[in-house]
């Protein structure tokens, strides 16, 4: 059982490899399929109102686990595919967006950044 980061992409790349799925893992193929799953986690929250969905029953927590878990794995698959650093990347945009949504402006807002644009 992989338990950093690290460990679960290697896990993932040795089953990927043990079933000689790697021909089908293009970058437009995981992305669509990420976007299936996506849309499967949606679904568990479809008719919810928002109470709803932050209080979860036994059976629906493991059902949002699992679709967040299909997703989380093929986000993963993309960024071996594109050998893209995951947690650089995300550093970056966290830096980014914090340039687009200073929190002296944007506090307590949900307004897109360029609604703060002078």
């Amino acid at each position: 059982m992989a338990d950093s980061l690290d460990d679960l992409k290697l896990r993932i790349n040795a089953f990927v490899a043990e079933r000689d799925w790697a021909q089908f893992h293009t970058p437009k193929n995981l992305a669509m399929a990420m976007i299936v799953e996506a849309a499967e986690l949606v679904e568990q929250f479809q008719w919810d109102t928002p109470e709803q969905s932050q209080v979860l029953t036994a059976e629906k927590r493991e059902a949002v686990s699992h679709e967040l878990s299909d997703t989380f794995v093929y986000l993963l698959r993309i960024a071996e595919v594109l050998e893209i650093d995951l947690i650089e990347a995300a550093n970056q945009k966290i830096d980014l967006n914090a340039q687009k949504y200073p929190a002296d402006k944007v506090r307590g807002s949900n307004a897109k950044y360029t609604a703060y644009e002078e």
